[in-house]
């Protein structure tokens, strides 16, 4: 997925350079759609830009001494862009928290280490869900003009809302019961 987010980015920023396509992703806090590294970031644009799909634009020599490597989208990049659209926005999983496999083994498990494992997932969707509060606050959404990625996010807040409520009742549930 990483290579459909370079692509969308450099539609959207045409001429920008790497550490900028970077920051965005960063800013944006993508990963949570995608886990990323700088490393795979950086081995994904080299790839894109030796397939054809980006190339590099002349820009005027920095300022500050040190050289950026500008890029944009390339006519067959922005048919690849086309083709992941296609892929990724088709699929669907079923389930996407890891949790919910561990969970299937909770009978085997001592009761006091779940309810560990259940007040990390606790604390983590607090963390998203003040990261995303964060992102909607400093966000409007432009009057007829659609905001896909903010109204991504308003849903991503809405899931992390009803899996906090579940994971805080299956707690209290699990520390009701006899031997927790």
């Amino acid at each position: 997925m990483i290579p459909l987010l370079i692509l969308g980015l450099l539609l959207q920023n045409p001429g920008a350079h790497g550490y900028e396509l970077l920051a965005f992703m960063e800013q944006r806090h993508y990963k949570y759609i995608v886990n990323f590294t700088k490393g795979s970031f950086y081995y994904n644009l080299q790839q894109l830009e030796e397939k054809g799909w980006i190339k590099q634009i002349q820009q005027e020599p920095s300022t500050r001494g040190r050289e950026t490597r500008n890029f944009k989208i390339t006519e067959s990049g922005k048919a690849e862009f086309e083709k992941l659209m296609v892929k990724y926005g088709t699929q669907s999983e079923y389930v996407n928290l890891q949790f919910y496999g561990a969970l299937l083994f909770a009978d085997e498990y001592d009761k006091n280490k779940l309810l560990e494992l259940i007040q990390s997932q606790i604390d983590q969707t607090k963390t998203r869900i003040a990261l995303l509060d964060e992102y909607l606050s400093n966000t409007q959404e432009v009057p007829d003009q659609i905001d896909y990625y903010r109204r991504m996010n308003e849903n991503s807040r809405s899931h992390h809302l009803v899996n906090l409520a579940w994971f805080e009742q299956l707690k209290a549930e699990i520390e009701g019961t006899p031997g927790a």
